[in-house]
């Protein structure tokens, strides 16, 4: 009878930590893969802008077919919810329960970021992508992301911008004195050691800003998305090449504890359709340019390419920022170094299997 009692018991006790044991899994495993998740997108960027806000809409339509409709991101132009240049501090509070921008919009408050966006004279599409997911970028980019309550994904990128739009032609660098001039990251940084007066300003206002005269210049990004903005309406002379902005990454942030709140079949989903995004934003990113040149010259617009002295003059005062971000800032530092010393080690390679493009 005892020996009868004790394996009741036993039973029992087996029983009570199979359950245990199954709800820890569950919870290690985020719960129900199946449990529907409804997420709102604000955006930095309007949903009719090509490739900066049309690859979110892209993302919003795919991420719901991919799972079966088991996920859906519902799409909100930019200041629907929240301003956009307030967009993460509202995920990070949760807010806002995710939002589609770059990160080079939060210079002001995480300078680190902006490595994560686009690098003056940094690398093209290929390398930058080599760094982030396969030379030590993605573990520094969520790390920095996490202690803001945000799990970031680049889940988009574009191919060289222009460097800027000029209502004058620029003949040399006493010409950028004064200008008063919409900038993005960390060319902004650059452009104000050279004596110019930036401001970063959301999608919406450049325009306005440039038709009232309260900035003289501005870029933005490539041709043809310069063009359906309007931009050589107001500005003639057109400038390349982009050396602030060679590649430039987007990101889909989400609060850090809806995204953990996702099971591991939600997070691959989302992830397998950011990896997507970014192979149709560049493939359409290069595809559109030609004809968007085309129809600027056909404006009116004045083409230019910067001449090499303008060039090393923006090289040399990008070193003195990069090294004023670094001394200043550890989390700063410690992408550049990355970013640096994986190019150093790719530059081998880039040589050997590579044509150059003057040869």
């Amino acid at each position: 009878m005892i020996n009868r009692i004790k394996e009741i018991i036993c039973c029992a006790m087996i029983l009570v930590i199979a359950a245990c044991g199954s709800n820890i899994d569950q919870t290690e495993n985020n719960t129900d893969p199946n449990k529907p998740v409804n997420l709102k997108l604000a955006s930095t960027y309007p949903s009719s802008l090509i490739i900066l806000g049309s690859m979110a809409k892209r993302f919003e339509e795919q991420i719901d077919i991919i799972s079966g409709g088991n996920i859906k991101f519902k799409f909100f132009e930019p200041g629907a919810l929240v301003p956009p240049l307030e967009t993460f501090d509202a995920v990070s509070y949760g807010a806002l329960d995710s939002a589609w921008s770059s990160p080079g919009f939060w210079s002001g408050k995480v300078p680190a970021l902006q490595t994560f966006a686009a690098i003056p004279f940094g690398p093209d599409s290929a390398e930058y992508m080599a760094w982030y997911y396969n030379g030590g970028g993605q573990e520094i980019y969520e790390d920095i992301y996490h202690r803001h309550n945000i799990h970031s994904i680049i889940c988009g990128i574009s191919p060289p911008e222009a460097s800027g739009w000029f209502k004058h032609e620029i003949k040399s660098l006493e010409d950028l004195k004064g200008l008063r001039m919409r900038f993005f990251g960390l060319g902004a940084r650059v452009m104000s050691k050279l004596g110019v007066s930036t401001q970063l300003l959301a999608t919406g206002d450049i325009f306005t800003a440039l038709e009232l005269g309260a900035i003289d210049a501005t870029e933005f990004s490539v041709p043809a998305v310069d063009q359906r903005l309007g931009f050589d309406k107001l500005a003639t002379h057109y400038y390349f090449p982009g050396w602030h902005q060679q590649s430039t990454f987007f990101e889909l942030m989400i609060n850090l504890d809806k995204w953990n709140d996702l099971s591991n079949l939600q997070k691959a989903q989302i992830n397998v359709t950011c990896g997507d995004n970014m192979r149709f934003g560049i493939a359409e990113g290069e595809a559109l340019q030609a004809e968007a040149i085309n129809k600027l010259k056909e404006g009116g617009t004045i083409f230019h390419k910067w001449p090499d002295e303008m060039l090393d003059a923006f090289e040399a005062a990008w070193i003195e920022v990069a090294r004023d971000e670094a001394a200043k800032d550890p989390d700063f530092k410690r992408a550049w170094q990355s970013l640096e010393n994986f190019r150093q080690s790719y530059k081998t390679w880039k040589e050997l299997g590579y044509i150059k493009a003057d040869r």
